[in-house]
């Protein structure tokens, strides 16, 4: 690392110093370089920042995480989740046909769903399909294809092609980062496609959030907030 890199990263750990995040445009007016080389600075060594969806911050930060624990991820804010998808069963509809989400923050949602409704549930969720299995009167629709046992769900062309030919009438939507500029974001990019599939199919799309995930940016982006028709959360996603 040259002289002038090494001048360029100590410029922005400076300006990051307090906390926050820059855009890699910005980084780079406020070094007057161009994007191309802030990208080869932070290449260079071990910088003590990250660039994350788009955004620069201090590898610390604990907007960045660099790996997803599935068991560690179902007992935080476990409260909040319970609270949350007691919101969003109170939405359900006789009939309705509904898609939920893989992750965490909805499986109190899977494992309750009311027996005095018809309802069919689409997921590509191991975790979810499981709980929903054992609810009486749910029809399930499982969409298979290859397994990945770091979100226990399944990715491919089948989950989505299944998702997008089928009549949604509401889907539930989680994510693990919610932010006013960079929209939502979550840990694995083979998450992508079956969520952007739910978003554009369903007739109602439902986010649902707890707010340890307000202004966080993970690495995989799948939507914007202006993509969702409401948000069930305990605070303001507009204000993160």
């Amino acid at each position: 690392m040259n002289e002038r890199s090494a001048a360029r990263l100590e410029h922005l750990r400076a300006s990051l110093s307090r906390g926050g995040s820059l855009r890699l445009a910005e980084a780079a007016v406020l070094c007057g370089v161009s994007e191309m080389t802030i990208r080869r600075d932070l290449a260079g060594g071990d910088s003590g920042l990250v660039l994350v969806g788009g955004l620069l911050m201090q590898a610390d930060d604990p907007r960045h995480a660099p790996a997803y624990d599935l068991l560690a991820q179902r007992d935080r804010h476990a409260e909040s989740k319970q609270r949350l998808c007691d919101r969003a069963l109170a939405m359900l509809e006789e009939g309705d046909t509904l898609f939920i989400d893989c992750g965490t923050t909805l499986m109190p949602m899977a494992a309750s769903l009311p027996s005095d409704l018809s309802l069919t549930v689409v997921t590509y969720a191991l975790n979810v399909a499981e709980a929903v299995s054992q609810r009486p009167g749910v029809r399930l629709w499982l969409s298979g294809g290859l397994y990945q046992s770091s979100s226990r769900s399944f990715e491919g062309e089948e989950v989505t092609e299944t998702i997008t030919g089928l009549g949604i009438n509401k889907a539930f939507i989680s994510a693990a980062g919610v932010h006013p500029r960079q929209g939502l974001s979550c840990f694995h990019f083979h998450e992508v496609a079956p969520k952007q599939a739910a978003i554009a199919t369903a007739q109602r799309r439902i986010l649902v959030v707890d707010p340890s995930k307000h202004g966080m940016v993970r690495p995989a982006r799948f939507a914007d907030l202006g993509d969702i028709d409401e948000v069930i959360s305990e605070a303001d996603v507009a204000s993160v």
